[in-house]
C-alpha cells in the first residue's frame, strides 16, 4: 500500500509556511500593539495602545519581580518577538527560530497561568502557538524559506572528471 505521510506531501509544505508566517506575524503584530501603531488603547482590537500600558501587563504577570525588572523585562521580551516574529518570516535559522518561539510563548503561558489563571492562555490560544511552533522546529526542511533557498546555494556540486585523454 502506498501512503503518503504529512511530512513529504506539498499540504505540509504550505501548512509549514502558513504557520511561519502565521507566528512571525503574530509576534510583529503583538509589538506594532504595544508600540502604538494598530492605534491607541480603546480602539477596537487595540490590546495596549502603547509600551506603557503593555509594561503594566507585564508587571501583572510578573508580580514577583521587583519593580525595577519591569522595565528590562518588557524591552527583552519585545526584542525577542521582533527577533523571532523577523526570523520565522523570512524562514532563516527556521528550526532554531521556532524552538525559541516555543521556550518563549512557555514562558509567557506559565506566566499568564501564575497570574491570571488557566483561562489566560487559553483565551489567546498560547499553547496552540506553543504546539504549532513545536511542530514546525520538528520539520526536516523548510520549503518557501531563505533557510531553503540558502542550503540549495551551499549544496555540494558534484564535480565531473575532468577528460583525460
Amino acid at each position: 500500500m502506498n501512503t503518503t505521510t504529512v511530512k513529504e506531501s506539498k499540504l505540509a509544505d504550505y501548512a509549514s509556511l502558513v504557520l511561519r508566517v502565521g507566528l512571525g506575524v503574530g509576534f510583529l503584530s503583538a509589538v506594532a500593539d504595544r508600540l502604538g501603531l494598530w492605534g491607541a488603547f480603546g480602539q477596537p482590537n487595540v490590546e495596549w495602545g502603547n509600551f506603557s500600558r503593555f509594561l503594566d501587563y507585564t508587571h501583572i504577570l510578573n508580580w514577583y519581580l521587583p519593580e525595577g525588572m519591569i522595565l528590562p523585562l518588557g524591552i527583552i521580551a519585545t526584542g525577542a518577538e521582533i527577533l523571532f516574529g523577523l526570523l520565522l518570516l523570512v524562514g532563516w535559522r527556521t528550526r532554531t527560530a521556532a524552538l525559541l518561539t516555543a521556550l518563549l510563548l512557555l514562558t509567557f503561558a506559565v506566566s499568564m497561568t501564575l497570574a491570571l489563571g488557566i483561562k489566560a492562555p487559553l483565551n489567546y490560544a498560547v499553547l496552540t502557538g506553543i504546539g504549532g511552533a513545536l511542530l514546525l522546529a520538528s520539520r526536516e526542511s523548510f520549503p518557501f524559506s531563505l533557510d531553503a533557498l540558502l542550503s540549495r546555494r551551499t549544496a555540494p556540486q558534484f564535480i565531473e572528471p575532468a577528460h583525460q585523454g
